[in-house]
């Protein structure tokens, strides 16, 4: 009898290896995250050109 009511205990999954599982939400970080990185890179290497005279 013990062994059924433990059965009905709710696993609780922690968050992060909920946002680990998820395919898809890891593509979109891979996607996302050096594109965001290379834009700014890409901004700050503009703003430190020295304007021409």
């Amino acid at each position: 009898m013990n062994d059924q009511s433990s059965q009905d205990e709710i696993v609780r999954i922690p968050i992060m290896q909920r946002m680990l599982d998820n395919p898809f939400l890891l593509l979109f970080i891979g996607v996302v995250f050096p594109a965001v990185f290379y834009i700014i890179w890409g901004i700050m290497e503009i703003v430190t050109i020295p304007i021409a005279n």
